[in-house]
């Protein structure tokens, strides 16, 4: 058996797992949608995602996968992030990591090894909140779109 087998068959148990402790139902739909998030680094928008699951199953509405994607953010199975003012984006990266949007094209991508929880310390020192998290957005111009 491959080792690609394997990891679709947890990651299949564990999305399993996660719905139904929210009281969400697994399809064979949600598992492809979930397969297709799980598989880019890319941050899908819900019509990116729709496009790509079409392939495979091909009567699969925009409304499930819509319906879908907000079922593994309540879950925790995925992340939605809300950049700019475009339509929302999908992860299913859900460790704490910052994200970096090109202006020019609204590429999204994972910013590596930049954790500053001291700035959740100092943020509580100085407002006296009981910081939990937080959520920051690097802009710029990727470089396809360096001017």
């Amino acid at each position: 058996m491959s080792s690609d087998s394997t990891r679709q068959r947890a990651t299949a148990r564990q999305l399993r797992t996660a719905l139904e402790s929210r009281g969400h139902r697994f399809t064979t739909q949600r598992e492809a949608v979930y397969d297709v998030l799980a598989d880019t680094t890319a941050h899908p928008t819900a019509d990116d995602v729709f496009t790509t699951v079409r392939e495979d199953v091909p009567d699969i509405s925009l409304a499930t996968v819509y319906k879908a994607l907000e079922a593994f953010v309540s879950c925790g199975m995925a992340r939605k992030l809300t950049m700019g003012t475009g339509p929302a984006r999908y992860d299913s990266r859900t460790d704490e990591h910052e994200h970096i949007r090109c202006l020019s094209c609204g590429r999204v991508q994972d910013i590596e090894g930049l954790h500053p929880p001291e700035w959740m310390q100092g943020v509580s020192n100085l407002t006296r909140f009981d910081v939990v998290g937080y959520r920051l957005e690097f802009q710029g111009y990727c470089p396809d779109c360096v001017h």
